[in-house]
């Protein structure tokens, strides 16, 4: 089998785009003479053509969601800003669905094109392996198959990649990979809700959405946002999952003295205004930051202590609000 390589996909990628971008081409319209009339006419003429394209567009309609080969039920993680420990969390909850019930078997998607961290998370190095039906094969810890671009690019190799390069390469990893069967698969979504977010949710079946903030207003005026997003594209967060208040807490390790560091409930008030669940509270905590770190993510590395509890807590939150959407 031949190691996936990011300059290898890289040629892929700029090859549809620029297949793309030829037949787009080919269709324009002809430049004639530099004639006011002339110019005119081609246009109203351009014009004409471009309604046409949009009535042909909206009747077609969204694009048809096609279920992930192999995939029973996907489960977002999403952010509407960074640094919220949103990667973090989306780890944490894939190893507590398997801490929880050892039969279910959970992979881990890493959408987060520009900035992967999912690699450094589960500990994960190396090009992806190729089936003979050219499918990548996922690396694999902790019995958790992933699948990342940070598995075909160097740590501190930036990715330089306009919107049509990052959606086909988001596609290849929906459908272009063996992920065998699971049960669940989480995605850990770029923060923000741009093309990625739209196209991850309007092209698969989403069982739900976790939305994942600290207590601090602005966090949460961004994480309202996130919500309002799946809102809209009808993905199932609004009345499925629900919020993670994450960094809720600080306890100090020498006095036990709590101290909210980013604010008190915030996410809790936010997720009753929404109307959604509170999935849980995670603390913040020296032992999340150095085992997730090492990659060594707390769930695995420190299954006894209260943050890792405070995790599979969130993992059972989420399984029963599935059962529950689905009864």
């Amino acid at each position: 089998m031949a190691p996936f390589t990011y300059s290898r996909l890289s040629h892929l990628l700029r090859t549809s785009v620029n297949k793309a971008a030829a037949s787009r081409t080919a269709t324009e319209i002809k430049r004639g003479p530099a004639c006011c009339l002339h110019f005119t006419r081609c246009q109203r003429s351009a014009d004409s053509n471009l309604q046409e394209r949009q009535k042909q567009q909206m009747a077609r309609g969204l694009p048809k969601q096609k279920p992930i080969t192999g995939v029973k039920q996907v489960i977002v993680v999403a952010s509407g800003k960074g640094g919220v420990g949103k990667s973090t969390t989306a780890v944490n909850l894939a190893l507590g669905l398997m801490a929880n019930d050892a039969t279910k078997s959970v992979g881990l998607l890493d959408a987060d094109v520009y900035g992967p961290s999912i690699p450094k998370l589960m500990n994960l190095k190396g090009n992806p392996e190729l089936t003979d039906n050219n499918l990548m094969i996922p690396l694999t810890n902790y019995g958790i198959p992933c699948m990342s671009m940070g598995f075909l690019v160097e740590d501190v190799a930036p990715i330089v990649w306009r919107g049509l390069m990052v959606m086909s390469a988001i596609e290849k990893m929906l459908r272009q990979v063996d992920w065998g069967s699971l049960d669940y698969l989480i995605i850990d979504m770029p923060p923000g809700t741009g093309d990625v977010q739209l196209s991850i949710t309007q092209n698969i079946p989403i069982a739900g959405a976790v939305i994942v903030s600290t207590p601090q207003d602005i966090a949460l005026l961004d994480a309202r946002r996130g919500a309002e997003m799946f809102k809209k594209v009808n993905v199932p967060v609004i009345c499925v999952l629900g919020l993670v208040q994450n960094m809720s807490v600080f306890q100090c390790p020498n006095c036990n003295h709590q101290t909210h560091i980013f604010g008190s409930d915030g996410a809790r008030q936010l997720a009753i205004t929404l109307g959604v669940e509170l999935l849980g509270d995670v603390p913040l905590h020296l032992n999340i930051r150095e085992m997730s770190d090492r990659g060594q993510p707390v769930v695995i590395s420190s299954p006894d202590s209260s943050e890792a509890e405070a995790y599979r807590k969130v993992a059972s939150a989420v399984v029963q609000r599935i059962k529950e959407v689905n009864t």
